[in-house]
């Protein structure tokens, strides 16, 4: 399995757990939602998309206490927001700093264009031990601007 298509599994995952609030409730004990006070994602007001359709969010993360893998997805919306498109994925380190992330997809030409739009980001992890469930560390939806790049 790839990155890409783990990331978009777990990203799925992870939206699962965030609309169903009584299976989350059940879960926690079992560290399926935490989020600690200094876990927090930022997105950039501004996004590009180039000529090809390839789009790239961008912004920072802060986490602590992963128990597997950790991974910051970006969806983006213009229009319909029930009409989402994922925007990447990419690793990340939960040691309590702040860094960077970047995410990028090429989607067909014309599918996001320059104006407004909307983004989530989400910083989660895998658990490493039994069932691989994503814990969810911070989330974020904000708007931006998409700029010609």
């Amino acid at each position: 399995m790839s990155l890409r298509q783990a990331v978009g599994t777990a990203a799925g995952a992870a939206l699962l757990l965030l609309l169903a609030p009584s299976a989350v409730a059940l879960s926690a004990p079992y560290g399926i939602a935490r989020t600690a006070p200094s876990d927090e994602v930022t997105v950039d007001p501004t996004g590009t998309v180039a000529a090809d359709g390839t789009v790239t969010l961008s912004g920072t993360y802060r986490c602590t206490g992963a128990a597997g893998p950790v991974f910051v997805s970006s969806t983006v919306s213009q229009g319909d927001p029930r009409a989402s498109h994922p925007i990447g994925g990419s690793s990340a380190v939960c040691d309590g700093a702040e860094h960077r992330w970047s995410n990028s997809e090429q989607s067909a030409p014309k599918t996001l264009v320059p104006g407004p739009a909307h983004v989530e980001a989400t910083v989660f992890d895998i658990s490493a031990t039994g069932l691989p469930l994503p814990s969810v560390h911070a989330t974020r939806e904000q708007d931006i601007t998409v700029a010609q790049g």
